[in-house]
């Protein structure tokens, strides 16, 4: 079981990209949330399969079609305890 806590830099906001995070997080049987900051960053937490996380965090390099992603940076997070994704805020 990985956990990740991760912060998406760039065109990540009115494109979609919570949507997309909700959709391939449980594509991956991931459980988080996601939700947009007030910089204009997205910030999400992440957990599940360690391959899974990975591979997510991988997708979140590229985004939805309308997204530009400058920058994908992930830290390692503290296990959560829920066994669903939301969109948060």
């Amino acid at each position: 079981m990985l956990t990740r806590h991760v912060l998406v830099t760039g065109l990540v906001q009115g494109v979609g990209y919570r949507a997309w995070t909700r959709q391939a997080a449980l594509q991956r049987n991931l459980v988080g949330w996601v939700r947009n900051l007030d910089d204009g960053r997205v910030e999400a937490v992440l957990q599940g399969n360690d391959d899974d996380v990975l591979d997510m965090i991988d997708a979140m390099h590229q985004g939805p079609w309308m997204a530009k992603v400058d920058d994908v940076a992930c830290r390692a997070e503290e296990a959560l305890k829920t066994n669903y994704f939301e969109v948060a805020g």
